[in-house]
């Protein structure tokens, strides 16, 4: 006898198959956005910032919102009858549902009192779907083995910060909340003895025209080849970290990381570069090297020699070193070494991307981002002092608009000009000239290049070492402090001493 199945038994299971996953969406909360839209008055500019068409996950609902927000462009009045005359010109009705559709909207709430609320999860929806596109492009691109992995590095973190700048935006802050932080930076302006309120540069003059770098500021640093560009931000770089404890990232496209510390070295120990590059030191020399560089090991600097460095992995890696360092300024070394997206097409609008993306990352990350920046070859013909201009900026304007400061590096004895226009020796001064400053006034402010050991110093400065190095007799007074300090310690009570403390100079 054949089995019997009741009715019951012939019903299909209360949990349905999987048969796949359905892109996240909010189609209730959407419809109920477009109507609130529609049922107040300017209900729309609440959430004109959050959402755009494509938000929207129905088709028929981008259209209604892209209409909404064309009617709001020209300040008419969005409601139900202007709804349906616009979308019956532009021949969309029947399209999204036709006029009975529209009125249904209208009908799901009663209000527009939780309009953001609704449109913020709409909103969050379309965020989840766009990473679900983009991780999958990039699963895909992974699976191909002709696939370059920089290249797929690149894309993915390009993607995902599109993602995020796009939609993740910051809130209007009321006044009274800036005002006070701003109160409270000031107070603590006033307590600092320097009265710096940035990053100090260690240039005393400069920082008294700048008051140190500024958070979020973008400072353009350029100049001809052989002005000094580099000499001068790792002089910048070393008084940041080694005299005033500031952790400082330095982005070097240009030369090795080992060009860069010998030259910190050099600057550092006072000893002849070529000496340095040999290895040809003699013993006080070696004693020399060995005291001086002790500052430079504890120094917070960190070199990145990344070549032809994108913005993309710029901005990654500056995030880390500010979440894991706490970084307080980063220097490029420089910025016409940069590449920026492959679809930016002409050099000056790939300049330009890079320009004010790196606006953007000093802003994002509240540091200061120091750039060198290359002149073009307008100075060399330039008749006169060769002084640069703000037009010498080369390949992009946008440099000249993006920054907060544009400072240039000028060394008259480069040309040949001894002695300036009262007769004053220009000889080994380098002219620290503030083009541009968003913030604060413009000026001239003069610096000692000391071109044997490639480091500024304040023109007044009266460090023994500059003093000894024109004199000729730096190592030789070097050694003889060594000798003195030798001899003080064998008469003095021996049983005190484990060793020499190295003269203070």
């Amino acid at each position: 006898m054949a089995k019997q199945y009741s009715p019951q038994a012939r019903k299909k299971p209360a949990i349905a198959l999987d048969y796949g996953k359905i892109p996240p969406q909010a189609l209730d909360l959407e419809e109920a956005v477009l109507g609130a839209i529609m049922l107040e008055k300017d209900a729309i500019l609440s959430v004109l910032d959050i959402l755009e068409a494509n938000s929207f996950y129905k088709e028929a609902h981008q259209e209604i919102y892209a209409t909404a927000r064309q009617l709001s462009t020209e300040e008419k009045p969005i409601d139900l009858l202007t709804m349906t005359e616009e979308l019956r010109r532009q021949d969309k009705l029947e399209a999204v549902g036709g006029a009975v559709y529209i009125a249904q909207l209208t009908s799901r709430v009663g209000s527009a009192a939780h309009l953001e609320y609704h449109a913020r999860i709409v909103a969050q929806k379309y965020i989840q779907r766009e990473l679900i596109r983009v991780s999958s492009d990039i699963q895909e691109r992974a699976f191909d083995e002709s696939s370059d992995v920089d290249d797929l590095l690149d894309y993915s973190e390009r993607e995902l910060l599109n993602i995020a700048e796009g939609h993740i935006k910051k809130e209007t802050v009321k006044i009274n909340s800036l005002l006070k932080t701003a109160i409270e930076q000031i107070e603590e302006a006033g307590k600092r003895d320097d009265s710096l309120s940035g990053v100090p540069s260690g240039f005393s003059r400069l920082d008294r025209l700048t008051s140190g770098w500024q958070k979020s500021d973008l400072i353009i640093l350029a100049g001809r080849p052989s002005m000094g560009k580099t000499a001068f931000v790792l002089s910048m770089a070393r008084n940041m970290a080694v005299d005033h404890n500031r952790p400082v990232a330095f982005f070097s496209l240009e030369m090795s990381s080992i060009q860069l510390v010998n030259r910190l070295i050099i600057g550092e120990t006072q000893l002849p570069s070529d000496k340095i590059r040999t290895g040809r030191l003699e013993n006080y020399e070696w004693e020399q090297l060995e005291y001086k560089i002790k500052d430079l090991e504890k120094a917070p600097i960190y070199v990145d020699d990344t070549p032809a460095l994108s913005i993309f992995e710029f901005r990654a890696k500056s995030r880390r070193l500010k979440q894991k360092f706490d970084i307080q300024a980063v220097v490029i070394d420089y910025l016409q070494l940069m590449t920026g997206s492959k679809d930016s097409g002409s050099r000056e609008q790939e300049v330009s991307h890079i320009s004010r993306s790196l606006k953007a990352i000093a802003k994002e990350l509240d540091i200061p981002i120091i750039a060198l920046s290359q002149l073009n070859r307008s100075v060399e013909m330039r008749s006169g002092n060769k002084r640069p201009q703000l037009s010498d900026l080369r390949e992009s304007g946008a440099i000249e608009q993006d920054a907060d400061l544009v400072i240039f590096i000028h060394r008259p004895e480069y040309y040949g000009l001894d002695v300036d226009e009262d007769g004053n020796s220009l000889k080994g001064v380098a002219e620290i000239i503030v083009a541009k400053h968003r913030n604060g006034a413009t000026d001239d402010v003069q610096l000692k290049f000391v071109r044997e050991f490639a480091k500024f110093v304040d023109l007044d400065d009266n460090l023994a070492m500059v003093e000894d190095d024109e004199s000729g007799n730096a190592q030789a007074t070097f050694a003889s402090k060594m000798n003195q300090q030798e001899e003080r310690i064998s008469n003095d009570d021996l049983g005190q001493h484990n060793g020499f403390d190295p003269p203070p100079f």
